[in-house]
Order: C-alpha cells, then sequence, then structure tokens
C-alpha cells in the first residue's frame, strides 16, 4: 500500500502531467493561430508548480516516497521552483518568435516544455539508479523533438541530429556506469549504493571503473569539454526560443543529478571522481573561453561561454571533500548551486535580447546584427550590457559574486592545488571577459544596421526588464539566495 506522503511527493509532477495532457485536449478545439488558450494553460500550470515547490521547500521537509524511490527535500523543491519559472519566462519570450516561425501549428511547443520539465522534476527528486535515467531521458526525448519542431528548417534539423546522436552515447555511458555500479553493489537505490560502498567491501577498481562512466555522462549533460561538440551546434542549429529553453532549466536538472550521484551515492570515492571533474573543469575554462573569442554568431559564442561556466560549475563540485574531510562540502556545493542558478537566470536575459530583435525572416544572431543597438533602444542595449557584465563576472552584478563564491570555495579548503585552480579559474575569466566587452562595444559605438524601432509586447518588455534588474538587485544584495542555497544543501546532507 502506498502512502500519502508518497503522494506529496510527487504532487508537482502529477500537475505537470495531468495539465500536459488537458492541454492537448483543449488546443484540438483551438484553430487559433496564436494557440492563446495553450500558451494561458501553460503558464498557471508553470506559475502552480512554482508556488508549490517554493511551498515545500520553505517548509524544510525531506519526505521519501514510493519505497524510496524520490524524494522531496528542499534542494530538490529549490530546483524545480527555479527550473519551473525559467520555463514561465522562456515561454513568455518565446511567444511572438514561434508564432512567425509556424512552430505554432499545435500544442506541440507548450506540452514538450512541460514534459521535458516533468522529466527534469522526476530527475530531480530521483532516489534510485532507474529513476535518474527514466527522468533523465524523458527530459532529453522532449528536446530533441523541440529542436527540431522547426521542421521546413534545414539547420534545426541537422542539429536535432546531432544532439539525438551524441545524446544516446552520452546516455549509454551514464547507464554502462550505473550499471556496473549495480553490479558491484546489488543495489539500485542510491541511499543503499553509498552504505555499499563506504562499507569498503568492494573491489576499488569495479567502483572506479563504473564512476569513469557516471562521470563522462554528467559531463555530456553539463556540456563539459571533451563532451562538448554538442552545445555550439545545438545552440546556433536550433530556433533561438529552444535554445533558450535547453540552456536553462536543464542545466538545474543536470546539477541535481550531479548531486544525486556524486555526493548522496559515491561520497566516499570522491577523492577518485574529484580528480575527473577536475581536469574537465580545467579543460572546459580553457577551450570555452578561447574557442568564444573567434565567434561572430553571438548564439554559438554564448555556447562556448556555457562551457566555460560549466567548468566554474565543476569548480565548486570538486572541492567538497579534502583529505577525506567532507566538513567544506556545504560550503562547496552550496557555491555550485548559487552558481548554476545565477546562470540560469542570466542565460534567460542573453537569449531574450535576441528573441526580442529577432522578427519574421530575421533571427538577429549575429554580433554585427547588435550594432548601434544603444541608438535604436538605450533601455535593451542597458539590459543586455548588464547581462554580459554579469557573464563576464564583473561587480557589483551577480555574476561576480557567483565566481566569487565558487573561488572562494576553493581557497578555504586551504589546498595548495584548489588555490592554484582558483587562480587558474581568474585567468580564464579575464581572457573571457573580452568577448563579453566586444558584444558591448558594438551595441555602443558601431553604427546601427537598421533605424528600425524596436516593438515587443507588453509583458515581454516587463519580464525581461524585471529580469535584467534582478541581475543588478542579487548582485547588490546576494545573501538571501545565498543563504537559501546553503540551507539546502544542509540539508540534504543531513537527510
Amino acid at each position: 500500500m502506498i502512502d500519502r506522503f508518497s503522494w506529496i511527493a510527487i504532487y508537482p509532477e502529477i500537475v505537470l502531467l495531468v495539465m500536459a495532457c488537458v492541454i492537448v485536449l483543449v488546443d484540438l478545439l483551438d484553430k487559433s493561430q496564436r494557440r492563446m488558450p495553450a500558451y494561458i494553460l501553460s503558464q498557471l500550470t508553470l506559475l502552480g508548480v512554482a508556488g508549490l515547490t517554493g511551498m515545500y521547500a520553505l517548509g524544510g521537509q525531506t519526505i521519501y516516497g514510493f519505497g524510496g524511490l524520490v524524494v522531496s527535500d528542499p534542494m530538490a523543491n529549490w530546483l524545480k521552483c527555479f527550473a519551473a519559472l525559467a520555463v514561465l519566462v522562456g515561454f513568455v519570450y518565446g511567444r511572438t518568435y514561434v508564432a512567425q516561425r509556424g512552430m505554432l501549428r499545435g500544442a506541440e511547443w507548450y506540452v514538450l516544455n512541460l514534459l521535458s520539465l516533468l522529466g527534469g522534476f522526476v530527475l530531480i527528486s530521483a532516489n534510485n539508479f532507474l529513476l535518474i535515467y527514466l527522468g533523465l531521458e524523458c527530459m532529453t526525448l522532449a528536446g530533441y523533438a523541440l529542436v527540431a519542431l522547426r521542421r521546413d528548417h534545414t539547420v534545426s534539423v541537422e542539429a536535432a541530429m546531432k544532439y539525438f546522436v551524441l545524446g544516446a552515447m552520452a546516455s549509454g555511458f551514464l547507464l554502462y556506469g550505473m550499471s556496473m555500479l549495480y553490479g558491484a553493489t546489488g543495489t539500485l537505490d542510491i541511499g543503499v549504493v553509498f552504505k555499499a560502498v563506504a562499507s569498503g567491501h568492494i573491489k576499488h577498481q569495479v567502483l572506479v571503473f563504473g564512476v569513469v562512466f557516471v562521470v563522462a555522462g554528467l559531463a555530456f549533460k553539463f556540456g563539459a569539454v571533451p563532451f562538448h561538440m554538442w552545445v555550439p551546434d545545438v545552440y546556433q542549429g536550433a530556433p533561438t526560443a529552444v535554445t533558450l529553453m535547453i540552456g536553462s532549466a536543464p542545466e538545474l536538472a543536470a546539477f541535481a543529478m550531479a548531486i544525486r550521484l556524486l555526493v548522496e551515492g559515491l561520497l566516499p570515492l570522491a577523492f577518485d571522481w574529484q580528480q575527473m571533474l577536475a581536469l574537465l573543469a580545467i579543460a572546459s575554462l580553457l577551450v570555452g573561453n578561447l574557442a568564444a573569442i573567434a565567434q561572430t554568431n553571438l548564439k554559438r559564442m554564448l555556447a562556448y561561454s556555457t562551457i566555460s561556466h560549466m567548468g566554474f560549475v565543476l569548480l565548486g563540485l570538486m572541492a567538497g571533500v579534502v583529505g577525506g574531510n567532507a566538513l567544506a562540502a556545504a560550503n562547496a556545493y552550496s557555491s555550485a548551486m548559487f552558481y548554476v542558478v545565477v546562470y540560469v537566470l542570466t542565460t534567460l536575459v542573453s537569449f531574450g535580447i535576441i528573441l526580442l530583435l529577432a522578427r519574421e525572416g530575421f533571427e538577429s544572431e549575429e554580433i554585427a546584427d547588435f550594432a548601434g543597438l544603444n541608438q535604436r533602444s538605450p533601455l535593451y542595449a542597458g539590459i543586455m550590457a548588464v547581462c554580459l557584465f554579469s557573464l563576464a563576472g564583473v561587480p557589483p552584478l551577480v555574476g561576480f559574486q557567483a565566481k566569487l563564491s565558487v573561488l572562494q570555495a576553493l581557497i578555504s579548503t586551504g589546498q595548495a592545488f584548489h588555490i592554484g585552480l582558483a587562480v587558474y579559474a581568474v585567468l580564464m575569466s579575464l581572457i573571457g571577459a573580452f568577448y563579453y566587452l566586444r558584444v558591448i562595444k558594438v551595441m555602443y559605438f558601431d553604427d546601427p544596421v537598421s533605424i528600425e524601432p524596436i516593438r515587443a509586447p507588453f509583458d515581454m518588455r516587463a519580464v525581461l526588464t524585471a529580469n535584467g534588474a534582478l541581475l543588478l538587485i542579487l548582485g547588490l544584495v546576494p545573501g538571501t539566495l545565498m543563504a537559501l542555497c546553503a540551507k539546502a544543501i544542509v540539508q540534504m546532507l543531513a537527510a
């Protein structure tokens, strides 16, 4: 018999699934071009789910359901809340774009995004290897379909094929690694895996072999070097509204997957997987920043920028255990959580501006397309400048606070290697500042390519302005979000 706490743990997932089905049925009766009923229902669903998960998170309870298959803890609920809000904002930004490009023949745009979010929710709350895999596949399969949603666009279909093939390979890595761990421990339950590994009775070489494949699968989902091949091609080839979606909420789910597998399941093997994460982080910071300099396409530049930012997240994850001592774990993992939340917030702004400038028959994704933006609209140029300065880590914006928190987590360990990594990350950030400042220079000092006024729906202008303002406000007073992340990680570790 399933107790009521099991159902409480998955109420957000139930709401998402039921409403996705309702939206499909409602859309059968809607013949309009704009699909407003589907849009309104989707936004109400996301608001409700964000409110529900936020309420759970503030309650501070940790609930295990369905025999330990799922866990509803504050970390999971905050990540779900932020993911739902990210998709909600993405719908606002992308509404005009998808309508102009024939992507609203039905309610697929809304339903696929809700199902992708559902997969992310399952992944975030998974406490079992099989559930992690099911959540991951639900999220990524919907993502493949979204990239190919513009069926008459050759570049999008090509990007979807690349994404699908490389994604299948990465899923194979992850599944093979988890099967090795299952063979060694005899269980799929993450908590039981932790106890089995900590007992020291299992052959270390077998465990490490499984960990290598698990880390490879995680690295693909983060877009870390050398598993980054899909990121620039998919970011550039996918419709911009889809790029925004796959670059926001799925990153939060990938972070949760890393915590569930590496921290909750394999923390006794931290010495092994932290070395792997260090190599991935070093390579991601180097390749991401250097490759971004050579780009003329803004979406492709932001893709390489994403690779470098994921390097920072990995630095936070690899600083939790020092010499077998996990005292620094809460500080390190909360800094990584803070960084990934800030990254998603900033990504929404950057792609929101690209969507704002796009119009029917014109994508506005080249850096040259932003020439003279300040003369056309000082407001939007200012929002984009704030976003780029935040990505570069310029104070007092929140991107600076995110980088500082990760660097502080590294330096506080007192290890020479970690301090060296912090110095290296700062140097790579200085290189990264160049390509962000180049876009700002184009916006403010180049002659405009068009004098056509920029028009946008009121809801998009309002949300974009609020989104940009948050980057400054959270940079000036980051304490609330930092404390929220720290408390969530502490409660997760305690449970």
